[in-house]
């Protein structure tokens, strides 16, 4: 069985559009949260978004490539850009070497109504545009990123709702490491725009409270009544230790476990067993015990009942004198299908910066919360192993184990 290393990272997020960026808003405890009166106007009970301006790619890309490529596809291409640039990973070395490529994706809402729309409007389908289908297919990252980077490795999108970045992770430890490839591109992506999560809105699962945007987040508080949509795009570049070594390449960590499981019960209500599963089989993969672990990336969103669930679920695996924990959703809101690949990044720059970000807008933590050893200001520390989670709907759970080289 192969190492698996980090080697790259790229992020596009509404904290930063590039890794320093996120680093400072990170450290910071900086909000990337927005009120979107358009949504008001629109009929969302809650306006509460994160936010990015849309890349500017006619530099970068010619028509034909970009005509293909919908919203999150084209976050997907900046991250990946920047993960590429910091691996030293050339077209040159795509053009040369087997490389894959795994993304976490879930929805192409925009993609898709703008098509019907067209077709509404026309009556006439052939005037949706020679791109529309690439665009509103849910394997539209892996297939304008293998296209344009000419990729001829392992190529498919894993949907899992909000475990689909961390899982596209995941599978591609499980390939590198079983030798079937030697450098995967992974990540996750998500939209932004309202037609995306207007059904969520419709659910009830957003925060509603509209005084401040900034502190609408509130992951582990008592006082939290929903989550935030938020989105954009981050990229790892994943490869054995040996191709590393090869290479010269720095090396960021080693993933040394990977853990899932499911539910089993309710489509959308989290429970305790679950996610306990899914860090268990991280942590025994890895061959690492519980009390090592520096730091851990929490799921929790900010809903009610999803936090006292993973609250209970750190506590049952690291008991009472646990790792330090913290939701960086508190800044970010929930990222959704990128969130699993987002939340490696956040970490990996703390471990790379020696301190833990803080979980913000934590005032009073929740009889569950309370018990686990959570960071309401940024903490200098050194990480030397981290488990990041991540859980979607319909049950599934998804827990990394990563560490510093030894």
């Amino acid at each position: 069985m192969k190492r698996v290393v980090i080697t790259g990272m790229g992020i596009y997020s509404c904290i930063g559009k590039n890794l320093q960026e996120v680093k400072e808003s990170l450290y910071n405890g900086t909000s990337g949260i927005v009120y979107d009166e358009k949504r008001k106007d629109f009929g969302f009970r809650s306006c509460f978004t994160g936010q990015v301006a849309p890349p500017e790619l006619k530099k970068l890309l010619s028509r034909r490539e970009r005509v293909s490529m919908g919203e999150e596809a084209q976050y997907a291409y900046v991250s990946t850009l920047e993960a590429l640039e910091q691996a030293k990973v050339s077209q040159d070395y795509l053009n040369k070497n087997e490389v894959g490529i795994l993304f976490g994706n879930d929805s192409t809402a925009k993609s898709v109504i703008e098509s019907i729309d067209v077709i509404r409007e026309k009556k006439d389908t052939t005037l949706v545009g020679s791109g529309a289908i690439f665009k509103a297919m849910n394997s539209t990252v892996t297939m304008n990123l293998s296209t344009i980077f000419k990729l001829t490795g392992v190529n498919f999108t894993i949907s899992a709702a909000c475990a689909s970045g961390s899982h596209a992770i995941g599978m591609g430890y499980q390939l590198i490491k079983a030798g079937m490839q030697e450098m995967v591109i992974c990540g996750g992506a998500q939209e932004l725009n309202m037609l995306a999560v207007a059904s969520f809105d419709g659910l009830g699962v957003f925060a509603t409270d509209q005084t401040d945007a900034a502190k609408a987040s509130r992951p582990f508080d008592k006082d939290r009544n929903g989550l935030i949509p938020s989105g954009g795009a981050a990229t790892l570049i994943l490869e054995s230790y040996e191709s590393a070594i090869e290479r010269g390449a720095t090396i960021l960590g080693e993933i040394v476990g990977y853990g899932f499981s499911s539910n089993g019960e309710h489509i959308s209500t989290p429970n305790v067993e679950g996610p306990s599963r899914a860090m268990r089989k991280a942590l025994d993969q890895a061959s690492i015990k519980p009390e090592q672990i520096d730091y851990v990336n929490a799921h929790a969103t900010s809903t009610p009942v999803g936090d006292a669930n993973e609250a209970k679920a750190i506590f049952e695996v690291f008991g009472p004198k646990g790792p330090h924990v913290s939701s960086t959703k508190s800044m970010t809101g929930h990222e959704c299908w990128m969130a699993g690949a987002s939340e490696v990044v956040y970490s990996m720059l703390m471990m790379q910066h020696s301190f833990v970000a803080p979980n913000i807008n934590l005032e009073n933590p929740d009889e569950d919360s309370e018990k686990l050893n959570l960071v309401k200001k940024t903490l200098d520390k050194k990480i030397d192993v981290f488990l990041s989670n991540s859980f979607g709907f319909g049950g599934t759970n998804s827990a990394l184990v990563i560490k510093k080289l030894q």
